[in-house]
């Protein structure tokens, strides 16, 4: 790591510590030249490889902008949007890959996205995964059906 100050090649660090909830670390650092200090964010690039094969780095706004367009005349705030982000950001960190297909960012906006609002992940489901047919959104629309009734607690009757 070089100075900023004085250029200078050799720093000590002081301090690391995790910031971002272990997302990046931050460390303070220490020039053996000029004895001034500094501090520097260390941050682990999460890379897409995209169907074609190029690699890029994973983008929050990428994945904000595609679940607008799903979400489009739909009664979602901005700030729903960049919560989604995040949450699908940390999904995909949790596979503890540098690299993830892009295909698994896509799994990943599914499911807080059909949280957030139905309309607009059977938007996002019918672009994703290709429908091609009536029936496809049918059977879609018979899954959305029947799990609240699979997740809702079976309730003892009161005595």
């Amino acid at each position: 790591m070089r100075c900023p100050f004085c250029r200078h090649s050799d720093c000590r660090v002081i301090d690391s510590r995790e910031v971002d909830d272990g997302v990046a670390t931050r460390r303070r650092r220490s020039c053996a030249a000029c004895g001034r200090r500094f501090t520097t964010v260390e941050e682990a690039v999460l890379a897409v490889v995209k169907r074609s094969g190029v690699t890029e780095p994973f983008s929050r706004d990428k994945v904000v902008n595609g679940v607008r367009r799903a979400c489009q005349g739909r009664p979602v705030d901005e700030d729903a949007l960049a919560q989604l982000a995040h949450r699908v950001e940390e999904a995909v960190r949790a596979g503890g890959t540098a690299e993830i297909p892009s295909h698994e960012v896509g799994l990943a906006i599914l499911g807080p996205l059909r949280e957030l609002d139905e309309v607009a992940y059977l938007r996002f489901a019918s672009v994703y995964r290709s429908f091609s047919s009536i029936e496809d959104f049918e059977k879609e629309i018979a899954d959305l059906r029947d799990a609240p009734a699979r997740d809702t607690p079976v309730r003892a009757a009161p005595t």
